[in-house]
């Protein structure tokens, strides 16, 4: 029974080579080094003979070259990526030579997803690559809609020897989990088989032929080694779960802590071959203490296979027959202490017992390459030229196993397979050289030339004696396949086939069989019949030109070889070269060449094209389009007052396009300057100007707009003057009506305009009928006119209308029919609003005035004065049929007095009165007198004038003068009363004084002295002061001139005027209807120097009624009260009521 070997403690480990220094961010990635940098960075004996099993070959119980033993961590994420099914295509092993590129692809189906996953590259276990990220390595991703397929794409660019190792791909998505591993190995770019070194990858046969050399324990080398040289072993020695170990190091040091229950622990490790029998010995303190042995965990029965025995203090424990699942970690307990060790299970060499054979093939032929080996289904490995040959569903290698015997098939040879082949177990090798040769070519069928039409397939075929692949050439470069092309190899012929022939496909093709120099060429020609392309063109084949501009009409021809073109017009042909019109040709086109279109170049032309394979032929229609001709001159054929009516003809050519509108312009005759009408075109051939000045004259002009552009602009029309009818006339009343007439009177149109008025019409008709008939046979200039010879009992209505030069204007209606019959209309007199106050006039001014009345027929008018007749010498007299006249060419003051007039109609009588004052300058004051003289004071009385003028005497004048120089100046003006004291006077001078009466005519034209003089006392003097009375002031309100009866005009300012005194200084209150106006805006109350006033501001006859002006103080309240009577004037025409006319207005 062989004995586990067991190293020795003192054992120094034979040394090794220090590594190359790496780049420094792969320095640390331990474990992921390929095999080939393993070989050079440890000697042969590096590596323990317990680990070499273990150590380099493990998937799924074994262990592969240039792969590391998945950790826990990793075994179950393995365990988890079988669950799910993230990944629908997982990245594969790949090889790739230093310096080239290699890609690897992952795909992640995402019709469950509702967002991209995450997705992690590894390299080894814990380096993250995204970080890693830059010239030598590219991460990229992409998403096909249509399959919903995730692609992430790794790519290392330029690989390095370092770049080898084991890499993982993981992606995740909420709590699902996908990850696969895969290796990389990098291969130097020689083309010599490399030395082959079998103790890097199976360690079984190294032991054995080498196990003379001294062995090293790596387990001691990681116990005494410092923590920061690990990584360094682990490169050294080629330890890809260096994790693992670490793992198993602590606890292994945890275990060599002295123990009081074992005097002799279990060894750090043991190794076995497999089928071997390895023997466990621990020695107790206490021989009593119970021992238990347990296998990862779990405690270990006796059986066949566990053999326990008892040796004094020493317990031991042999396994039988020991397989890989032995492989594992045990440990002893005793009481409560345990030590623990590991044990190594070593698969034995696997030998070659038939060794490979050189073979000689021929090309497209099957080769198989057989061995035999020493155990059934063992692993068998196979390289190409030093390069491990990696069967799988796409590639050209598959291996055949049966039982002890493995056979590489190739199936279709090429002198490509020629090289050496090896294959390789744990304990041997063996090699052989496959040499691939050409058997000797025969052509069966050459290729032939061809002629095809353009759109037609071409096919090009061959067959030859052998059935090799070839290449097509076309001009010499590589024919590509795509849609329209394709290689056809079926056995021993070979086909190229083009469908749809196009020109391009025209040339020499030549055929070239894989590995062998003879070539089979053939010429293709594709020939076409011309064709015209004119889809360019309208549906007709027409083509516009603006006439001026150049014509360059390129049609697309086609045809191989290319055609013969042929421009012609009206059976004459278009040559090539100069000219304005030539045609010039090219490869795929034909072009016409018109320089300077004109109208005379519209018409047909025709193109003609032709060549071996046929002719074709298209004809065009050139039309040359120009602005059009200027209309003719418009016609204005009716004119308002700022408007006109033009009407004109289209012009008598379009231009070869349609007219599409017309702009207008117009301007004054004495202008040079036209202004445009319209903005957007106008569609029709009448337009209406507006906004123009009435009388003065315009004239307007047309042009015509089409596609192309504005014509010229037409002749300008004849000079036209807006001018406009009048409005209506206005006020159209009865003035009289008779038995046989009737007098109807108007007032003028509110608007005559430019043309002014030349007349009236005056129409009638009766009723009943529809008939007007003229009532005056020549134009009326007045504006009153009578209609006679009239049946009476008639009715009829009336119209007037107004005539200028630009016609009569719209009529005026009596609103209601005329009955021509006489009627008695009682009388009325309007006396002016003036004329019902006092009449004031001066001596010497005229006096005239004008009182309206009505009544019919003409009433009796009789005038007298203060109830005696008129003195008609005197006073003029003139009636008329509306109104009567007083008339005083120099009025005197024997002409005041009360005027009663007096009107008549049959029995009906209406009398009316006015006053009339003629008013003069007031004499002077009868007697002026010297009361008293004090001081510099002088008191002076007098006697108011004896001829006051007609008028109140509104005031006084007194003046002052020196007796020296009897110079007067005056002391008070506008004085009232009839006493004054004249003060301030300069003593040692006397003085006379005088005084002057004042009425509203004016100062006295004389004035009353003084007949004595004051004499103003020196100083030195005693004055005795006269004794005075005080005197009593206080006055009752009392009105010094009272409220009038007043008529007011309806929209104008009216004021009620009183005067007051009073003391104290009364209140005073304004009342309307008994009602106190308090805060109207339209009322205005002041009161100055006892005038007070009330201002109605625009009144209307609501405002009419009774005013009360109420004067209030302590001693006594008084009032005045006064009719006011609104009236409203219509411009002197009679309408119901009383119309009131303005001074200076006469009766129509």
């Amino acid at each position: 029974m062989p004995e586990p070997t067991k190293k020795e403690e003192n054992e120094v480990p034979a040394p090794a080579p220090v590594p190359p220094p790496e780049e420094p961010n792969k320095e640390k990635d331990v474990g992921n080094a390929s095999p080939k940098d393993e070989e050079e960075a440890s000697p042969s004996n590096a590596l323990p003979p317990g680990l070499g099993s273990r150590a380099l070959e493990r998937k799924d119980s074994e262990w592969s070259l240039g792969e590391s033993p998945a950790s826990e961590d990793q075994e179950k994420q393995n365990a988890n990526s079988q669950l799910s099914t993230l990944f629908v295509e997982k990245p594969q092993t790949g090889r790739v030579k230093v310096g080239e590129n290699i890609t690897f692809i992952a795909k992640v189906k995402a019709e469950d997803l509702l967002r991209k996953p995450t997705i992690k590259w590894f390299k080894g276990k814990w380096m993250d690559l995204a970080s890693k990220a830059g010239k030598h390595l590219q991460l990229k991703e992409s998403f096909e809609r249509q399959s919903r397929v995730y692609t992430f794409e790794m790519q290392i660019i330029k690989a390095k020897e370092n770049y080898a190792g084991n890499y993982r791909c993981e992606v995740t998505y909420k709590d699902k989990f996908d990850s696969c591993s895969f290796d990389l190995e990098v291969h130097e770019s020689t083309g010599t088989t490399p030395n082959i070194d079998i103790r890097s990858a199976f360690k079984r046969r190294e032991v054995k032929q080498q196990e003379e050399e001294p062995e090293i324990d790596v387990w001691d080398l990681l116990k005494n080694a410092n923590p920061n040289e690990y990584e360094k072993i682990a490169f050294q020695y080629g330890i890809t779960d260096l994790r693992g170990m670490l793992k198993r190091l602590k606890r292994m040091r945890r275990v060599e802590k002295k123990s009081a229950a074992f005097a002799k622990i279990l060894d750090p490790a043991y190794q076995i071959d497999k089928g071997g029998r390895v023997r466990f010995v621990v020695e107790l303190a206490d021989p009593k203490l119970e021992v238990k042995w347990y296998k990862n965990g779990q405690e270990i029965r006796p059986s066949t296979k566990y053999i326990f025995e008892h040796k004094g203090c020493e317990r031991i424990m042999f396994i039988n027959n020991c397989q890989l699942t032995d492989d594992s970690e045990y440990y002893v307990t005793a009481g409560d202490e345990k030590c623990s060790t590991e044990l190594f299970v070593r698969e034995p060499p696997i030998l070659v017992t038939k060794q490979l054979e050189d073979t000689n093939a021929y090309c497209g032929e099957k080769v198989e390459l057989e061995c035999e080996v020493s155990e059934d289904d063992a692993n068998v490995k196979w390289f190409k030229n030093g390069e491990e040959i990696i069967p799988g569903p796409k590639s050209r290698y598959k291996v055949k196993v049966e039982g002890k015997k493995h056979t590489l098939i190739i199936e279709g040879a090429t002198k490509a397979d020629s090289a050496e082949y090896s294959v390789m177990t744990t304990g041997g090798q063996s090699s052989a050289k496959l040499s691939v040769g050409l058997k000797p070519l025969k052509i069966l069928t050459p290729l032939t030339d061809l002629t095809v039409q353009l759109g037609k397939e071409i096919c090009l075929k061959c067959e030859i004696s052998e059935n090799v692949t070839g290449k097509w050439t076309k001009n010499g470069l590589p024919v590509q396949e795509g849609d329209r092309l394709k290689v056809v190899h079926k056995g021993r012929i070979h086909k190229l086939v083009i469908n749809s022939a196009l020109i391009e496909d025209e040339g020499d093709y030549v055929f070239t069989p894989d590995a062998y120099t003879d070539t089979l060429p053939a010429k293709v020609h594709v020939i076409d019949p011309p064709k015209i392309n004119l889809d360019g063109l309208d549906a007709d084949n027409t083509v516009t030109v603006i006439a001026g501009s150049k014509l360059r009409l390129e049609i697309p021809i086609s045809g191989e070889p290319p055609p013969k073109v042929i421009w012609s017009r009206a059976d004459k042909a278009i040559m090539e070269g100069s000219g304005r019109i030539k045609a010039e040709s090219y490869p795929d086109s034909s072009t016409l060449i018109i320089d300077t279109a004109e109208r005379e170049d519209s018409g047909v032309y025709n193109i003609n094209l032709k060549n071996e394979a046929g002719e074709a032929h298209a004809s065009i229609k050139i039309k040359v389009v120009d602005i059009p001709d200027p209309p003719v001159a418009p016609n204005v054929t009716d004119v308002g007052d700022d408007w006109c009516i033009m009407n004109w003809e289209p012009p008598a050519y379009d231009g070869g396009s349609p007219i599409l509108g017309y702009f207008i312009e117009r301007k004054k005759k004495q202008s040079s300057r036209w202004m445009r009408l319209n903005f957007e075109l106008c569609k029709e051939t009448t337009f209406e100007p507006k906004k123009m000045i009435e009388g003065v004259a315009y004239e307007v002009r047309i042009f015509a707009v089409n596609a192309i552009g504005i014509s010229k602009p037409s002749m300008p029309s004849k000079p036209f003057v807006p001018l406009a009818v009048t409005s209506p006339p206005t006020l159209l009343a009865v003035d009289s009506v008779t038995d046989t007439t009737v007098t109807m009177k108007w007032r003028p149109p509110d608007q005559i305009g430019a043309a002014g008025l030349d007349g009236y019409v005056l129409e009638y008709c009766f009723e009943g009928t529809e008939e007007w008939i003229v009532a005056n046979t020549d134009l009326i200039d007045k504006t009153k006119f009578t209609i006679t010879g009239l049946p009476t009992d008639a009715k009829i209505f009336v119209r007037v209308k107004a005539v200028n030069k630009a016609g009569a204007s719209e009529p005026k209606y009596y609103s209601q029919p005329i009955l021509v019959k006489e009627i008695i209309e009682p009388p009325k007199i309007r006396i002016p609003r003036h004329l019902k106050q006092t009449y004031i006039r001066r001596v010497g001014e005229a006096v005239n005035l004008v009182i309206p009345f009505q009544g019919k027929p003409r009433p009796e008018l009789t005038w007298t004065k203060d109830g005696a007749e008129i003195d008609k010498n005197q006073i003029n007299i003139r009636n008329s049929e509306t109104d009567t006249i007083i008339f005083i060419r120099k009025a005197e003051r024997s002409h005041s007095g009360k005027y009663d007039l007096q009107v008549k109609v049959e029995k009906f009588v209406e009398s009316a009165s006015i006053e009339i004052q003629i008013v003069d300058r007031p004499g002077p004051p009868q007697l002026v007198k010297i009361e008293d003289v004090w001081g510099e004071n002088v008191a002076l009385t007098w006697t108011p004038p004896k001829d006051d003028g007609n008028a109140a005497i509104t005031g006084y004048t007194i003046q002052k003068a020196d007796k020296k120089s009897m110079e007067w100046f005056t002391v008070i003006e506008h004085y009232h009363r009839t006493n004054a004291t004249i003060t301030e006077l300069v003593i040692g001078n006397e003085y006379y004084f005088r005084v002057f009466a004042e009425n509203m005519c004016g100062l006295s034209e004389d004035a009353t002295m003084t007949k004595e003089s004051a004499v103003i006392a020196k100083d030195g003097k005693v004055y005795k002061n006269p004794v005075y009375e005080d005197f009593d002031f206080t006055e009752a309100p009392m009105f010094t001139q009272p409220l009038v009866n007043t008529y007011a005009v309806a929209g104008y300012n009216a004021t009620l005027n009183c005067s007051v005194r009073g003391n104290p200084k009364p209140k005073i209150t304004w009342m309307k209807n008994k009602v106190a106006i308090v805060d109207d805006p339209r009322y205005r109350m002041f009161s100055n120097q006892g005038v007070c006033t009330l201002e109605i501001r625009k009144p209307s006859p609501y405002d009419g009624g009774t005013y009360c002006c109420q004067a209030v103080n302590n001693l006594g309240t008084v009032e005045v009260e006064c009719k006011l009577e609104v009236k409203v004037i219509y411009q002197g025409v009679i309408t119901p009521g009383q119309p009131l006319f303005l001074e200076g207005q006469q009766q129509l």
